[in-house]
């Protein structure tokens, strides 16, 4: 059975990640900072504790597997304060450089690593899409905390392991993520455009995130930065059109900047994370043969509405 080490697995991508593996029939390693007892502990499904800092025990996963996802980090949903910065930063540096480390000193290194990164990496854009080739990087703490992320996986030298860094949007599912919060604000009619509404929006299905990643491992010459995002990046506007029209759902009051501002603060998270225009092409995906099974939103969304498991 092949083996996927999966760091900091416990979250939204990480559960989703190992549903997908252990249907395709993999061993899934589990690298998470706390074992909780409600933990599904089977023949496909190992928990090993690590610190996300320092070498240890946990090292030994790495031999012979097949590839090691690394989704670590504390979430960016939060307010940015000096505290939640600093672990923001910390968490994703040493995370990544330790298994860095750890891959040096394997005997028989995985075939691949990936390494999470983030769309939010390239400028506000409302003008024209970024792709990997000649998008433009962006400025500000988010931009910066990518670019920490990036440069510390990529001032590791593997000749044995390669490198793929993965900018993902917004990942659409029921099970986490932005998806059901969504859903519940237009429910509630409030599902109009957020801001100017001309924001771009890029997004990707999660049955396409976790395609693609696996493209990713089994194609041998897959390294460097891919875009992991839909094809169709959609307005703001657009997309909560798109929802309302989903859920049959004729009101959806709009939210204005400062409104943004205020409820952002009250749920304590930041207004960037919505008024942010990310404008972002999968241009590597598409130009080297992955198919994408939802390339529009509106069809993502009744996707995820009527297969809600």
């Amino acid at each position: 059975m092949k083996k996927i080490v999966i760091a900091g697995g416990t979250g939204y991508l990480g559960r989703v990640l190992t549903d997908y593996f252990v249907l395709e029939e993999y061993q899934c390693v589990i690298l998470t900072r706390k074992i909780h007892p409600n933990f599904p502990q089977t023949s496909q499904i190992k928990w090993v504790e690590w610190d996300g800092k320092s070498l240890g025990a946990w090292s030994r996963e790495l031999e012979e597997a097949e590839a090691v996802i690394n989704l670590s980090g504390r979430s960016v949903n939060c307010r940015y304060n000096d505290r939640n910065k600093l672990a923001i930063f910390t968490s994703r540096q040493w995370s990544t450089f330790v298994l860095g480390k750890a891959l040096q000193e394997c005997q028989h290194p995985p075939k691949v690593w990936l390494n999470s990164s983030s769309a939010t990496i390239y400028r506000h854009a409302e003008d024209r899409p970024m792709n990997e080739e000649n998008g433009e990087l962006g400025a500000g703490f988010s931009v910066e905390v990518c670019q920490l992320w990036e440069h510390t996986c990529n001032a590791f030298k593997l000749p044995n392991t390669r490198t793929v860094l993965l900018r993902t949007a917004l990942v659409l599912g029921n099970k986490g993520g932005v998806f059901p919060e969504l859903v519940g604000l237009t429910r509630w009619g409030l599902g109009g455009k957020m801001g100017g509404g001309k924001q771009m929006v890029s997004w990707l299905h999660e049955k396409d995130f976790v395609q693609a990643v696996h493209w990713l491992i089994k194609n041998n010459g897959a390294e460097g930065v891919y875009n992991l995002v839909a094809p169709t990046a959609i307005s703001n506007a657009e997309m909560m059109a798109a929802l309302r029209r989903t859920l049959k759902m004729p009101i959806g009051l709009p939210s204005t900047n400062w409104m943004l501002h205020i409820g952002t603060w009250l749920k304590q998270t930041e207004a960037e994370l919505v008024l942010k225009s990310r404008w972002v092409e999968p241009t590597r995906l598409m130009n080297e043969g992955f198919n994408f099974e939802f390339e529009t939103f509106e069809g993502t969304c009744r996707h995820l509405l009527t297969n809600k498991n």
